[in-house]
C-alpha cells in the first residue's frame, strides 16, 4: 500500500514520503549555520518594533522614503527619454550633414567656368577669348 497524506501515520511528514535521490539535500539551521538575514533579523527586532503595525513616528521617515523612490524612477525615465530624443536628433544631424556635404559638392561642380561654359552653350553664349580689360577714367 502507498503512503498517501489520508493513510500516513500522523508522525510521519509529507517530505519523508518523498523517496531521497539525488536531488536537494535539506539542512538543519543551526546557530552556527544562520544565513546573514537571520542575523540582521535578530539584530535589529523588528518583528518586536512593527507587532502592533507600522508606529506613527516612523510615517513621515516612510513616506519621504517613498516620495525620494518616486523622484528617483521619474528622473531615471526622464533621463531615458531624454537620451533617446539625444540619440535621435544626432542621426538627424548627420544625415543633414550628408546632405550638406554632398549638395555643397555638387554646387562647387556646377559652379565651374567650364561647366558653366557647358549648360550656357544651348542659349548661344560662348566664352570670351579675349582677356578683360580695365577702364580708367580721367578726372
Amino acid at each position: 500500500m502507498k503512503n498517501t497524506p489520508k493513510n500516513m501515520p500522523a508522525n510521519q511528514s509529507k517530505a519523508s514520503s518523498k523517496p531521497s535521490g539525488g536531488g536537494g539535500v535539506k539542512r538543519e539551521k543551526s546557530e552556527g549555520n544562520k544565513s546573514i538575514f537571520g542575523f540582521i533579523d535578530g539584530l535589529l527586532q523588528l518583528d518586536e518594533i512593527f507587532a502592533n503595525g507600522i508606529p506613527p513616528k516612523y510615517l513621515p521617515r516612510i513616506l519621504f522614503l517613498a516620495a525620494l523612490g518616486i523622484v528617483y524612477i521619474g528622473n531615471s525615465h526622464f533621463a531615458n527619454k531624454t537620451i533617446v530624443q539625444l540619440t535621435k536628433v544626432k542621426a538627424e544631424t548627420e544625415d543633414l550633414r550628408v546632405d550638406y556635404t554632398s549638395l555643397k559638392a555638387d554646387y562647387m561642380l556646377r559652379s565651374k567656368q567650364s561647366e558653366v561654359a557647358k549648360r550656357v552653350a544651348p542659349m548661344g553664349l560662348e566664352e570670351s577669348s579675349v582677356p578683360p580689360q580695365k577702364i580708367e577714367l580721367e578726372e
